[in-house]
């Protein structure tokens, strides 16, 4: 296991959490090999270290589409935050938003664009899926712009849900689930009274506001399944490019060459992720892809990367393997379960002490100097 304040949270989310929703955030695809593995892979990454190199002056900041970011961490889009604290999304966005870094508001979010934009002192950012309701997906993306949502985020490794088999298992979805949920409510009083009762409504915010009535829990599964479109190509997104003024991001991007599509069809960034091994289960951790496609495209665009990132100093690892920013996902969200909106808070700044702690023990200044030649690829070599 390995020992960080992301797995604190995870103990502690998982103690105040029913089961269906601790599982489903922290489940992965079929026998979950991928999501061991982008932990495993990510943190078996050795750093050179350096010393005495008189590191007095030390900055995280960076710059990404134009934004300042106090360091290179954005909150990624996670489907249903709002079900792990009251309102959990704008707890989430609050809590970025004051540590200077971005939060990516979930298609798939309880809290609607309108209740999380006005929330925060920054520009949000917005995740859209390429669903087969093309109105549904241009009302949001008009809804984003009129919120002053700054960067798209388009997903694109789901044309067609996984097969997350905890899910069945722990009362998500499968045989009786709204009865096996509400005895898990039932028997985890503190959940249940925080944001069962006080949370509501638990809806999924941003489709509510499309269909004009509400899209609850029990039709979560069901809507996602016929709305998922594998008919999707490059050309299906290019509507989007010409109506979507603002950056826009390509997430789920794990081969070179659909890295180097995304620099012909124009997007600004691209997330090197596997879906946090939720959706093919066998591919490569997110560690492994990364440095391929850095080599491919580093420099026509953004790159971004998530999946296995659990302390600041995977984040320094990353940036290492060719990534500008990393983006998180469950790490956030544990700490959200456990602590809301203070437990996030807390989290991003034990990440940026541990950042503080791997660059000045590495000689990176700038993040700008993190780069390959603080990797040792083999015992005693350096990059």
């Amino acid at each position: 296991m390995i020992i960080s304040a992301s797995t604190d949270y995870r103990a502690a989310a998982q103690r105040k959490l029913p089961p269906f929703l601790f599982h489903y955030i922290d489940g992965g695809a079929y026998a979950e090999y991928t999501l061991r593995r982008n932990v495993e892979d990510l943190s078996g990454i050795a750093l050179r270290q350096r010393v005495l190199k008189n590191m007095s002056e030390l900055s995280l900041e960076t710059e990404l589409f134009g934004e300042k970011l106090a360091m290179p961490v954005a909150l990624a889009p996670v489907g249903l935050t709002g079900m792990y604290a009251r309102r959990g999304e704008v707890q989430a966005a609050r809590a970025a938003a004051a540590k200077g870094v971005p939060f990516t508001l979930s298609t798939v979010s309880v809290c609607p664009i309108e209740e999380v934009a006005p929330a925060i002192d920054r520009p949000m950012w917005f995740q859209l899926y390429v669903l087969k309701d093309r109105g549904f997906m241009k009302n949001a993306l008009e809804r984003a712009k009129a919120a002053g949502v700054t960067t798209l985020v388009f997903t694109v490794d789901m044309p067609t849900p996984g097969a997350r088999y905890r899910d069945a298992h722990s009362g998500m979805s499968g045989p009786n689930a709204p009865l096996r949920r509400v005895l898990q409510a039932v028997t985890h009083p503190s959940w249940a009274w925080d944001v069962g009762l006080l949370g509501k409504p638990h809806d999924l915010g941003n489709i509510s506001a499309y269909r004009g009535n509400p899209t609850g829990l029990a039709d979560y599964i069901g809507w996602l399944g016929a709305n998922f479109d594998p008919s999707i190509s490059w050309k299906d997104l290019q509507w989007i490019r010409d109506f979507w003024e603002g950056p826009m991001v390509i997430k789920g991007i794990l081969d070179p060459e659909d890295a180097r599509d995304a620099v012909k069809f124009g997007a600004d960034g691209i997330v090197v992720s596997n879906h946090g091994g939720r959706q093919l289960d066998g591919v490569l951790s997110s560690a492994r892809a990364l440095p391929a496609i850095a080599d491919a495209v580093k420099g026509e665009l953004k790159i971004l990367a998530d999946s296995g990132i659990r302390t600041g100093l995977d984040v320094v690892r990353m940036l290492a393997l060719g990534a500008d920013t990393v983006m998180l996902g469950r790490a956030f969200v544990y700490a959200l379960a456990a602590d809301g909106e203070a437990g996030v808070r807390n989290l991003l700044e034990l990440f940026e002490k541990e950042m503080r702690v791997a660059m000045v023990l590495t000689g990176a200044k700038t993040i700008a100097e993190i780069d390959a030649d603080l990797l040792v690829h083999e015992l005693g070599q350096s990059a």
